[in-house]
C-alpha cells in the first residue's frame, strides 16, 4: 500500500467513514474529502506527514453525497493549488451545492447540522471533469478513473498504480472494522436515490477488471481477497433487490416499512450465516444503515411502480 495513508474522520462515530491521503515524491492527493468536521484530521494527516497544504496537487471525490464530498470547499480554501477532479453530473452539485444541500436536509432532517457542517461552494475554475476511462499521470503513478453506477449515477473508482489498488467509495460495499469478526462482514449499500441493481453488479466487476489487488473503502479502510468479497456484495444486492421488488406490489405508505424490514432481515440473514450475535452497541451503529438502505429500496419501487401506471 505504497504511499497510501488512511484518515480516520470520526463520522457519527470512529471508523465508520475515512479519507485517504497518497503521499509522493513530496506531493499529496486527497481521495474523499469527507465533511467540513473532518477539516482538521485532513489537515493534520498533511502535517504528520511533512506535506504543506500548498503541496496538495489534487482532491478527488467518488461521488458527491455529503459524507464523501461535503468537505470540499473547506479543504480546497486551505490548499490553495489543488484541483477537484469529480465525476461530471458531481462537479455540478460541489460547484453549486444548493441543491444537493435540500435534497440532503430531507433525508436527514434535524441531524443535518450534526453530521455535515457548513458546505462551501468550490470555484468552477478549481474544479476538472474525469470522463469514464481517463488515466491522470502524477508524479510515480498514474490514476484511472472508472465510472461505477449502481450506488450513484455520478459515482467513479480511481484506480491507483502505484498500490495496485482502487478506490471504491460506495460501490465495493461497506466494512465497518467494528463488525469484523472471525469472518469478514461486508455488504452493499443501498442508499436513496440512485440504487440500481443490474448496474450495482455491473460495478462489482468493473472493480475486479482492473486487477488491483486491494480495494480502499471509505467505510472503512483496505481489504484484499475482492472476489471473494465480491460473492457476498452479490449475494447482498440479491437479497435486498428482491425486497425492494416485493414492495411494487405495496401500496407507497407501506413500502418504507417493508423494507426497512427487508433490510434488518439480511442483517439478522449475515449474522447467524456468520455464527455470531451482534451487541446491542454494534446494532447501534447497523441501524443508520438499515434507515437509509431502506429508504433508496423503497425509492427505487416506487420509481419502478410509476412506471406501470
Amino acid at each position: 500500500m505504497e504511499g497510501v495513508f488512511t484518515i480516520d474522520c470520526n463520522y457519527i462515530q470512529p471508523n465508520v467513514a475515512c479519507a485517504y491521503l497518497i503521499v509522493d515524491n513530496g506531493r499529496a492527493v486527497f481521495v474523499e474529502n469527507n465533511t467540513s468536521h473532518a477539516l482538521s484530521l485532513l489537515l493534520q494527516a498533511l502535517e504528520t506527514h511533512d506535506i504543506l497544504p500548498e503541496n496538495v496537487d489534487y482532491a478527488i471525490i467518488t461521488h458527491v453525497h455529503l459524507d464523501h464530498a461535503g468537505g470540499s470547499g473547506s479543504l480546497m480554501q486551505k490548499c490553495p493549488n489543488a484541483k477537484l477532479l469529480a465525476h461530471p453530473k458531481a462537479a455540478r452539485h460541489v460547484i453549486d451545492p444548493s441543491r444537493l444541500i435540500a435534497s440532503a436536509k430531507s433525508v436527514y432532517g434535524d441531524e443535518f447540522d450534526e453530521l455535515y457542517g457548513d458546505i462551501i461552494p468550490v470555484e468552477s475554475s478549481r474544479v476538472r471533469i474525469m470522463e469514464d476511462g481517463e488515466i491522470l499521470h502524477w508524479q510515480n503513478r498514474f490514476f484511472q478513473f472508472i465510472y461505477t453506477r449502481g450506488h450513484a449515477n455520478h459515482h467513479f473508482c480511481i484506480y491507483d498504480s502505484g498500490s495496485n489498488g482502487i478506490f471504491t467509495g460506495d460501490s465495493f460495499g461497506i466494512a465497518y472494522p467494528n463488525l469484523q469478526k472471525d469472518q469478514p462482514f461486508i455488504f452493499p449499500t443501498t442508499t436513496p436515490t440512485d440504487f440500481d441493481p443490474g448496474e450495482a453488479i455491473i460495478s462489482l466487476d468493473k472493480i475486479l477488471d482492473t486487477g488491483a489487488e486491494r480495494a480502499y473503502l471509505t467505510h472503512f479502510g483496505s481489504i484484499e481477497n475482492l472476489s471473494s468479497f465480491k460473492i457476498d456484495l452479490m449475494e447482498g444486492i440479491h437479497i435486498l433487490s428482491e425486497v425492494a421488488k416485493q414492495a411494487i406490489d405495496l401500496q407507497e405508505d407501506d413500502m418504507l416499512d417493508y423494507c426497512r424490514k427487508g433490510v434488518k432481515n439480511y442483517f439478522l440473514h449475515k449474522e447467524k450465516k456468520m455464527g455470531v450475535q451482534f451487541s446491542e452497541k454494534e446494532w447501534e451503529l447497523l441501524q443508520f444503515d438499515i434507515d437509509l438502505n431502506s429508504q433508496g429500496l423503497a425509492y427505487w419501487a416506487k420509481k419502478q411502480k410509476s412506471k406501470f401506471n
